[in-house]
């Protein structure tokens, strides 16, 4: 059944191997684990799933392989029930008042007994009453009642009183196109690492030091070398008010999350477009305004340049001078954005609007032909491949 669960995991392109599958029988052999679903749960997954955005598709796969009570003959759970470890594990856990109950109906043999015999009578759903096997009535077996020797099929206990659960299992789901927050933006952010070796010698070179000692005829010839470290540089703008409030809470975790994850990073705030000035604190967005000709200046090229904005305005705004909804720029939008893409190789636009929409705004596709494609929507997803555009300018989506 194992190996029918690993070929179930590998054909549904899960990224698996046969070591994880050798791992879990040896933890299996090794009895790490109780013998219960939710145990064999927990640990096939934390061996089968290296990377959380496969967390969904597990659950799935595990969900379809392994089903549930209610999808499962009757012939088949019958057969999988060892009758000596029901007697010897199940009863452990009852009261006493509960062991009575089994006895006056003959003992747990008779109860799975007349368990098999409705299964195989019933035909239909049942609510309430005290014979089938239903929903909210008092007959051993079912969910939702009560009766101190049941057996619970599906749904939610009742009385807390049943001998053996027979329930659905419910697993949560990861998608990649998620609903922000501040741990998974992290982890979709890490994808833009650019390690180099910069600074102090304080990591020992293992194979540049073997290279020399056996140079030097055995004699001994440390080589050091700087640790690899995320140097990469991040200029972030921000479109902010208008119609960017409805995401202030996406803006936000991003910002939160790029803070975390990159040592240098440098933000500004725009309104719709880019043009002429820009500023780095909204509550003094008129006293306090930077020159953008100032920060095209003052950063070089090496630095990823990524837009977070919904990109709807008028295209006035993008493509004519003195279109700007806040005043007489003398200089287009479109001007500003290009002098930012001839300086930066690398740069992104992120767009908290839903992808599906984009093709009715005129705006946005204005936006996205100045970006060479390079817009994506604000998702998990979206950030990660933003993140493998930004270290490949000439990488196409």
């Amino acid at each position: 059944m194992l190996l029918d669960f690993f070929y179930h995991l590998k054909s549904n392109r899960l990224p698996v191997s046969i070591r994880e599958h050798l791992t879990l029988l040896e933890a299996l052999d090794k009895e790490v684990i109780a013998y219960s679903v939710e145990d064999f749960y927990f640990l096939s997954r934390a061996i089968f799933v290296k990377h959380e955005q496969n967390l969904d598709l597990f659950d799935k796969l595990f969900g379809q392989f392994f089903g549930d009570a209610e999808s499962v003959p009757v012939e088949q759970i019958l057969a999988n029930i060892d009758e000596n470890w029901l007697k010897s594990n199940l009863l452990r856990e009852l009261s006493e008042e509960e062991k009575e109950a089994i006895n006056a109906m003959g003992g747990l043999d008779e109860l799975m007994k007349r368990f098999k015999e409705l299964l195989d009578e019933q035909k239909e759903k049942h609510e309430g009453g005290s014979k089938w096997i239903g929903a909210g009535g008092t007959s051993p077996f079912g969910n939702s009642g009560y009766n101190p020797a049941g057996i619970r099929i599906g749904g939610k206990g009742g009385g807390k009183s049943a001998v053996k659960v027979w329930d659905k299992r419910e697993f949560k789901n990861y998608d990649n196109d998620l609903e922000l927050n501040t741990r998974n933006t992290k982890m979709a952010l890490k994808r833009l690492r650019i390690l180099t070796r910069e600074g102090v010698e304080d990591e020992l070179n293992l194979d540049e030091t073997i290279d020399k000692t056996c140079q030097n005829a055995g004699l001994l010839d440390i080589k050091m070398q700087a640790s690899k470290q995320n140097r990469v540089k991040v200029l972030l703008l921000l479109d902010v008010g208008g119609s960017m409030d409805e995401y202030i809470e996406e803006c936000s975790t991003l910002f939160s999350s790029a803070k975390h994850q990159f040592k240098h990073l440098e933000h500004y705030y725009f309104h719709n477009c880019v043009y002429e000035t820009l500023w780095r604190d909204n509550g003094r967005r008129y006293e306090d305004r930077v020159s953008t000709w100032d920060v095209l200046n003052k950063y070089n090229k090496d630095y990823k340049v990524i837009f977070v904005g919904d990109a709807s305005m008028s295209p006035w705004e993008i493509s004519e001078p003195r279109g700007s909804v806040e005043h007489y720029n003398e200089e287009s939008g479109l001007t500003w954005l290009t002098r930012f893409k001839e300086k930066f190789p690398n740069l992104v636009w992120l767009n908290p609007i839903n992808d599906g929409y984009w093709q009715y705004t005129h705006s946005i596709k204005l936006i996205r032909e100045w970006s060479d494609e390079r817009m994506f929507p604000l998702t998990i997803n979206g950030i990660e491949k933003a993140m493998k555009c930004l270290k490949n300018s000439k990488l196409k989506f």
